[in-house]
């Protein structure tokens, strides 16, 4: 009942497709009624449930769709395709995108850690994937449910919101993505710090090198390390972000040129030949392909 409660609400909430703010910092509703392809997207680190619809992303050709029966666990900022490809009037998507705040899910994931007790025995290499669905479970719902009921009453979102958002962190800790998200916000991560560090500094030059002292590694270690949390070396990631936020960019109207600049390149013949080996058109054509599709830009 708790689920089919949280549609209502957000139902009621949202009357125009796109995000909408709750009151609550970090946490937006959202709803599409049309179909977007999957564009270039980055997912910052968030979790984002379904209460109708679907929503697909793809992340180094590996294709993930989630609804009503599974969230996306996404800790650490990722570069992928996301779309909406079954949206429609008849079959409309709601939906709620809520940022994790690094500092107070560190926070959790050591309290957790020092109480040894909490966390459950997983076997098996759990870094395979950047991004991870896990099944709605009573916590994860009861502890979204509260959340958006504060969206009702501003002096309660005030004084409870940061509360309710921490319980809602904690179910995600306990829940099926939970080990997998406090490798990425427990201490001593120093994968995640790299890629936090990577996805803030998009226009500076960086290498290998660099990112394995910053993580403290060899370049050797640090490059298995990597490819193992994110699925893809780290010069391939590092790219993949560039050109991902570089195609949002173009998709916001921003000059194919000022784009470039944006994520680094210095040569845009440069930015133009290896935009167009990773998404099969040059950053004109591709912008006039968004434009004809008149597609928003995908966001969570």
């Amino acid at each position: 009942m708790s689920k089919e409660q949280i549609k209502q609400l957000i139902k009621s909430r949202i009357h125009k497709d796109g995000l909408t703010e709750t009151g609550i910092e970090g946490v937006r509703l959202f709803r599409a009624t049309q179909a977007i392809p999957c564009v270039p997207a980055v997912y910052e680190p968030s979790v984002v449930a379904i209460v109708s619809g679907a929503k697909e992303a793809v992340l180094d050709g590996q294709r993930y769709v989630y609804d009503n029966s599974q969230y996306m666990c996404c800790p650490m900022s990722m570069p992928v395709k996301a779309g909406t490809p079954a949206a429609s009037n008849d079959n409309p998507l709601y939906g709620v995108i809520m940022s994790l705040d690094k500092r107070v899910m560190t926070e959790i994931a050591i309290e957790m850690e020092n109480a040894g007790g909490a966390l459950s025995a997983v076997k098996g290499d759990l870094r395979a994937e950047g991004i991870r669905l896990a099944r709605w479970d009573a916590a994860f719902t009861d502890a979204l449910l509260r959340l958006l009921q504060l969206g009702d009453n501003q002096a309660d979102t005030a004084v409870v919101g940061n509360a309710r958002l921490r319980e809602l962190y904690y179910a995600i800790l306990k829940g099926e993505a939970g080990i997998f998200a406090r490798q990425a916000f427990g201490a001593g991560n120093a994968i995640a710090r790299s890629i936090a560090h990577v996805s803030s500094h998009l226009n500076t030059p960086v290498s290998i090198d660099d990112m394995a002292t910053r993580a403290g590694m060899s370049r050797a270690v640090f490059h298995r390390k990597f490819k193992q949390v994110t699925t893809m070396a780290p010069i391939q990631f590092v790219k993949s972000m560039r050109l991902n936020n570089a195609a949002m960019k173009i998709a916001e109207g921003v000059t194919v040129s000022e784009a470039a600049m944006y994520v680094g390149y210095v040569s845009t013949s440069q930015f133009s030949r290896d935009f167009k080996r990773m998404y099969g058109k040059s950053p004109r054509q591709w912008s006039n392909a968004q434009d004809r599709a008149m597609t928003p830009a995908a966001d969570g």
